[in-house]
């Protein structure tokens, strides 16, 4: 009897997870190195941050599929197309940011801000290639995000399980999700360090308003 009620959650948390799809709408996740769930859109940014005495740092055995070094910064990105199959209904309630794919406003119920990254004056190098989150990526760096704390981060919720995904922390600690590992994974940006004009708007990732940007991401993957 023991035996058939583990199997059964077993079976609860893989069939009913594995099954999920994601919500309606577009909307742009930090790419890992696993790649893009099937048929969204990929995109590049490489921020030229300061060269002088640079303080970059990202977590040990993160999992970005991007390169970090001591002055430069690229990340890819995962952008999930409008018409792309999805379950028709909306993110559900919880403590996380997305990034916010080009168009007139974000996902049904999130708030929209924005994160202003002052990149380096001198020579910059800033590039970028492909489908992009909405923002300006020029000699410097503005990325829109769409965040949300209408549920307690401990409450567990159904997102896809076939592919690992980053989300962002807003106000809480990591959200949970059904089926998956959670861990964090920080990178700290030091942005131009002469007459710096770093700024943020309305709702933004935690740790984005300190001097440096200090974001923090959540990597999840399958149990």
């Amino acid at each position: 009897m023991v035996k058939f009620a583990i199997f059964l959650a077993f079976c609860f948390v893989c069939c009913t997870s594995s099954s999920v799809k994601w919500p309606a709408g577009s909307y742009t996740l930090v790419k890992p190195r696993t790649g893009c769930p099937p048929g969204w859109y990929e995109g590049w940014t490489t921020q030229d941050t300061e060269d002088l005495y640079n303080n970059n740092y990202v977590s040990y055995g993160h999992h970005f599929a991007g390169t970090f070094d001591d002055s430069d910064l690229t990340f890819y990105y995962c952008t999930k197309p409008t018409g792309l199959s999805d379950s028709g209904e909306s993110w559900p309630r919880g403590n996380y940011c997305i990034l916010k794919a080009s168009g007139p406003q974000c996902p049904s119920g999130f708030n929209e801000g924005s994160v202003y990254w002052d990149d380096e004056d001198a020579g910059n190098a800033n590039s970028r290639g492909g489908t992009l989150p909405f923002g300006s990526f020029n000699d410097d760096t503005r990325i829109n995000y769409c965040c949300r704390d209408d549920g307690y981060y401990s409450n567990v919720i159904q997102l896809p399980t076939s592919h690992p995904f980053y989300l962002l922390r807003y106000t809480s600690y990591c959200q949970r999700v059904n089926g998956m590992h959670v861990r964090e994974e920080i990178v700290h940006f030091d942005d131009e360090d002469y007459g710096n004009t770093n700024s943020v708007s309305g709702f933004y990732p935690l740790g984005a308003d300190l001097e440096e940007r200090h974001l923090m991401y959540c990597y999840y993957w399958r149990l």
